[in-house]
């Protein structure tokens, strides 16, 4: 790395659903729906654990995001009723992608001012999200804060070579970089992996497939803040120092 990479200023690169806006407290909702409507045939814990296996097992062919989820969960209630989901009741499955889609955006607490002080300090960011390509435009548009991105990726998955991928676009180097997200599997892990660094913003919900059996170890890259109001804290305090060696 050349002198004048060396101290480039940092990128910042965020995280959407549950790090800028609220999303998992909808699908939790729309699970505890999905429940009710099996009860009287199935416990919840097994309605569960039967729709989770089915989303993993969907997730490559129908990706992350409300259709993917409804899509499983009708595959659910006919493998779990053998087949004798009533019309209504695959209506009322219908509601709980519809309704997840339809949900106005509600931003977290501090997130639009904490955006605009770092907008407003001249840092580049860039927003980075999963999921169905429509629905996160649409909240993307609908948040208010396009403006405060140079650019908006929607991406079907969140790894090192989709990172690795984005900050080739955007002549970034790794080192330079840091995520801000709530996952620690999709936000943090896969850009701590190429060397950068990561901002860990906890959320009350995560689903299980975005947890971790340990957090990540990388002194000096990685850390978690209690809020994102301690995020243009963080940044100043990384800003002048030099960039870390990659992982090995």
């Amino acid at each position: 790395m050349s002198a004048a990479s060396a101290h480039a200023p940092l990128v910042l690169g965020f995280d959407a659903d549950d790090t800028l806006w609220h999303n998992e407290g909808l699908f939790a909702a729309a699970h505890q729906r999905f429940h009710a409507l099996l009860a009287s045939r199935h416990d919840p814990q097994t309605v569960e654990r039967a729709l989770y296996a089915t989303e993993l097992r969907n997730l490559p062919l129908y990706g992350y995001g409300a259709k993917g989820f409804t899509l499983s969960a009708i595959e659910t209630a006919i493998d779990l009723t053998e087949g004798r989901v009533s019309p209504n009741e695959l209506r009322e499955l219908l509601d709980l992608g519809r309704d997840i889609l339809a949900h106005p955006v509600e931003l977290l607490d501090a997130v639009p001012d904490t955006l605009a002080a770092l907008h407003a300090a001249g840092h580049r960011m860039i927003l980075i999200t999963k999921g169905d390509l429509l629905h996160q435009e649409r909240k993307i548009a609908a948040s208010g804060l396009a403006d405060r991105f140079l650019a908006a990726e929607v991406v079907s998955e969140k790894d090192p070579e989709t990172y690795a991928r984005l900050l080739r676009r955007h002549g970034v180097e790794p080192a330079r970089f840091l995520m801000v997200g709530n996952s620690l599997r999709s936000d943090i892990a896969p850009v701590l992996a190429l060397g950068g660094m990561a901002a860990h913003v906890p959320y009350p919900l995560t689903w299980e497939h975005e947890k971790l059996a340990a957090l990540p170890s990388a002194p000096g890259r990685f850390f978690t803040l209690s809020s994102i109001r301690e995020l243009p804290a963080l940044v100043a305090r990384l800003g002048d120092s030099s960039p870390h060696a990659p992982c090995s």
